[in-house]
């Protein structure tokens, strides 16, 4: 019998932990399954992967192998697996006599594709991780494909106004490319989930694919600081408007807005633009906080500066104690 080297089959050391080897299990399995990969080869290779983690898997087996090779002892099966999957040890499963078995019928072979493809999910794929939902086996012997995990960046405007925004991802294993057109909801907050249903991994036997969720992350913006769903922005103001009062311009996510400068303002003092930031639990939205901020000129000309002295020689304020 000729040495098949497992560990390089599944492109892991020998040294590999048992999370490691499902992983990179997984990865392949995907990558070589004939119902997704229909170049000449994927059914063989696929089979061998499986061959590398029947054994590689259990502890007992792979300890047996790293002492012997390809002559390791294998454990006595009766009957023969689902045809196509020879070399695959399904445990406790029983696939003699009427076929399978064990582990509750149907429910036991679709329990083998849910580790595979299902609800445990798996790393790779399009711009993330894979968040199998699992849609089951089910009594046809199909199964619902994966969901896929990608990241949206968006600016600040587009997070707070919504719309329509086309992106393309890259799968990680194919190098397919494919542009989606997403629907960005009004004042979605960083963190949260855009669902495309159907754009995930394909389903098996014509089975529904799964959903696409995007994680929406948004870019920084000089003007504005995101807490929660509040936004907050520095309004400036000359010493003047600040002790008398006037109005300014304050800027937006969605335009600029004309608000009053209270008289006796200080540096720091807060106005509340009510339902201008993300939205908010219950359906309602954040607010905008601007602060004001007094700015003096860094070069006073003559006259200036005698207005200042002016002011300083006749004012009784006194700004410390």
């Amino acid at each position: 019998m000729d040495y098949k080297d497992y560990y390089a089959t599944l492109g892991v050391s020998k040294d590999a932990s048992q999370d490691d080897i499902q992983k990179a299990y997984r990865k392949l399995a995907r990558k070589y399954h004939p119902d997704v990969n229909k170049d000449s080869g994927a059914e063989v290779k696929f089979k061998e992967v499986g061959e590398a983690y029947e054994v590689l898997k259990d502890a007992d087996k792979r300890k047996k192998y790293d002492q012997f090779g390809s002559h390791w002892k294998r454990a006595q099966q009766g009957g023969g697996p689902p045809p196509g999957y020879e070399g695959f040890d399904f445990g406790g499963f029983d696939f003699g006599g009427g076929g399978f078995s064990g582990g509750g019928g149907a429910e036991g072979f679709s329990s083998f594709f849910e580790m595979l493809f299902g609800a445990a999910g798996g790393p790779g794929g399009a711009g993330g991780r894979r968040a199998g939902r699992g849609g089951g086996f089910g009594g046809r012997g199909r199964v619902r494909g994966n969901d896929t995990e990608a990241t949206i960046q968006l600016t600040l405007e587009e997070a707070v106004r919504g719309g329509t925004r086309e992106i393309t991802l890259s799968d990680a294993e194919t190098g397919q490319r494919k542009t989606l057109s997403v629907r960005i909801p009004e004042g979605i907050r960083p963190g949260q989930k855009i669902r495309l249903a159907g754009k995930g991994q394909p389903g098996f036997d014509g089975s529904p694919a799964g959903d696409l969720l995007l994680k929406v992350e948004i870019l920084p913006d000089p003007r504005f600081r995101i807490d929660g769903s509040d936004l907050h922005t520095t309004v400036p103001v000359t010493p003047w408007e600040a002790a008398l009062g006037g109005e300014a311009e304050v800027e937006t996510p969605t335009g600029r807005l004309r608000v009053r400068i209270p008289a006796g303002s200080s540096s720091g003092r807060k106005i509340r633009l009510r339902e201008r930031g993300l939205s908010a639990a219950g359906g309602t939205k954040g607010d905008l906080y601007a602060e004001f901020r007094i700015m003096i000129p860094e070069q006073l000309s003559d006259r200036e500066r005698a207005l200042f002295e002016e002011l300083a020689e006749a004012s009784e304020f006194r700004a410390r104690a």
